[in-house]
């Protein structure tokens, strides 16, 4: 696993296939509603326990793209970090996420295109050992830095 860079971003140039960092991030109530807030999405199945008691879920879930922003997380702040721009993004939800509980989420380059100066990375996210979440990112990454 990988740290962030010094400079705050890897260029593309510093990366390398097989170039790997993780993000340890709890969910809790709070993020929750600060995600519901944001995205306007207020699904009692995130957000009424009594509601959410009576789903196949038998309780509240965390919202999926609350979880699937833990990759962004990764890729903003470490890998490849700042400067980085999403382009696109596969997912697959395994298992649902719950409050109190602690993702884990892996970024790893799989690909790399210098001509278009963009990356692949293979996103998985595990609460303890379970597979929770996993998908592939396309990411823009800066070819040299930015002078302050």
């Amino acid at each position: 696993m990988i740290e962030p860079h010094p400079s705050g971003g890897y260029i593309l140039e510093e990366l390398a296939i097989g170039m790997a960092a993780e993000k340890r991030l709890t969910v809790t109530e709070d993020r929750i509603e600060q995600f519901a807030e944001a995205s306007d999405d207020f699904n009692p199945v995130h957000m009424d326990e009594a509601f959410a008691s009576k789903t196949a879920y038998r309780g509240r879930i965390a919202h999926g793209l609350l979880s699937a922003s833990f990759g962004s997380a990764v890729v903003g702040t470490i890998l490849p970090g700042a400067g980085a721009i999403y382009l696109s993004q596969t997912l697959a939800f395994h298992r649902p996420v719950r409050v109190g509980d602690i993702v884990v989420t892996r970024m790893t380059i799989t690909a790399i295109d210098e001509l278009s100066a963009r990356v692949v990375l293979r996103g998985e996210a595990f609460v303890g050992d379970e597979l929770v979440m996993d998908g592939d990112a396309t990411v823009r990454v800066p070819r040299r830095r930015r002078k302050i």
